[in-house]
């Protein structure tokens, strides 16, 4: 079953075949990564106590359930159905628009990838619950990817305004995940396990999804575990990426301060289960694949690269497949997910939303390809929104560049603008499926034809 909301736009051109097979092979990895049957293989209820991954924690106190980031809905109706009455109260921050039921959790909305005020407001709110907390209670954390827009608060000394426009610069940078969280995790009240710090002396537990290379907690669920980088580490990365002087005086007065270190949390009481890995969804792809009669190759699950090395690396991969059958004799399938790719926006006049990394290293594909190759290659971002965008990623094959050829528009040109999914949405190619409730970054499947 296609999770692709315009699976038939997507499979009225170009190598339809294939294009149908690259949308069975994603669908079946976006299927493997729902946070919420993973929730169910790791969590059970034993009387009045809660077993996670093998640990038991009463549930005879007050249980308090915090939530933010893309996939924390779906762990958190899955915690409140586990827990049933045992849960008292908590707050579940999303992506607007992209609200649902929960039983006794507050829900918040606010926005990504960009903080808004209602960021704050969430960031505020979260922050004087967990103070209320004390040595005989349960914190349950969902902390996904995302949260550091949908959680904002600044440190002191430092306005929301400079906080945002922070947010904004590293965005723009180029700056790989980890680079940017090394930051946002020194000039915050959340990030860097202060929210952890808050918490305490409650036990804490923390359910969350990887969306990062090598599955680093500090990455994943920055707000509720210890932090691994340091304020010296997060002024290399301004410096690195020319920003150091573009940044508030603020900012920079703040990151040079004691305030900036992050908290110890040795004494806290808290244990992290990762529910799900790119792996995942690589072994679910695979399986696909096979069933179809392809010959199938994980070609990667740590590629952290600028969106134009991405689609040059996968059509290499496609045309060597083609040329000396390595790794695999067509037809075949190549798939990868959990890495990320990255752009750097050329001119502070840049529009964010015009397209997304994965939406530029499909273009950067598809002119990699020899006119009429039978390749297909799809990248997405598997939370459902490619750089903000209300589209996923984008699905080319060896005629998207003719097409485009036909359309009047030149790809160069949109490469250069970063407006790739401008030219891709003309020729039908951005791949739908709305918000998917999941988020371990970046998905790409390259189907190899005859």
């Amino acid at each position: 079953m296609s999770l692709f909301r315009n699976h038939r736009e997507l499979t009225s051109h170009g190598d339809t075949a294939l294009r149908g097979v690259a949308l069975e092979v994603a669908s079946a990895g976006l299927a493997a990564l729902d946070p919420g049957p993973a929730v169910d293989r790791f969590l059970h209820r034993e009387g009045g106590d809660l077993v996670v991954d093998g640990r038991r924690y009463s549930l005879d106190r007050r249980v308090v359930v915090f939530g933010a980031g893309k996939a924390s809905l779906r762990i958190a109706q899955r915690v409140e159905k586990i827990c049933g009455a045992a849960v008292d109260e908590g707050i579940v921050v999303v992506r607007r628009g992209e609200g649902g039921p929960l039983r006794t959790l507050a829900l918040v909305e606010a926005d990504h990838p960009l903080p808004t005020e209602a960021s704050l407001f969430a960031g505020e709110a979260v922050l004087e619950l967990a103070g209320t907390l004390g040595p005989d209670d349960l914190a349950i954390c969902c902390v996904t990817g995302g949260s550091s827009a949908l959680l904002s608060v600044p440190p002191s000394g430092v306005s929301f305004g400079a906080k945002r426009d922070l947010h904004d610069l590293l965005l723009r940078s180029g700056a790989s995940i980890g680079e940017m969280n090394a930051v946002r995790k020194h000039v915050s009240q959340l990030k860097g396990g202060r929210l952890a710090a808050r918490i305490a002396p409650a036990e804490i537990i923390n359910l969350t999804v990887s969306d990062v290379i090598g599955g680093a907690l500090d990455l994943i669920t920055g707000p509720t575990v210890p932090d691994t980088t340091t304020a010296a580490d997060a002024i290399g990365v301004l410096r690195g990426h020319d920003l150091w002087s573009r940044v508030a005086p603020s900012i920079r007065a703040h990151l040079e301060s004691p305030e900036a270190c992050s908290p110890d949390l040795s004494d806290v009481g808290l244990h992290t289960t990762i529910l799900i890995t790119g792996d995942a969804a690589c072994a679910a792809m695979v399986e696909t694949a096979a069933e179809r009669g392809f010959g199938s190759h994980v070609l990667s699950t740590t590629f952290d690269t600028e969106a134009t090395d991405t689609g040059r690396a996968v059509a290499a991969a496609a045309r060597k497949c083609r040329a000396a059958g390595d790794p695999l004799d067509p037809p075949c399938v190549l798939v990868g997910c959990g890495g990320e790719s990255t752009v750097a926006l050329k001119s502070v006049g840049d529009v964010l939303g015009e397209g997304g990394p994965n939406q530029e290293a499909a273009l950067v594909a598809a002119l990699n390809l020899e006119p009429g190759d039978p390749i297909v290659v799809l990248a997405m971002d598997t939370d459902g929104s490619d750089g903000g965008t209300d589209h996923a990623g984008a699905l080319i094959d060896g005629g998207t560049v003719l097409r485009a050829a036909e359309a009047g528009t030149d790809p160069q040109e949109h490469l250069l603008a970063h407006t790739s999914g401008r030219l891709l949405g003309k020729l039908g190619d951005l791949l739908v499926t709305g918000p998917t409730g999941t988020n371990v970054n970046d998905l790409f499947v390259v189907v190899v034809g005859r």
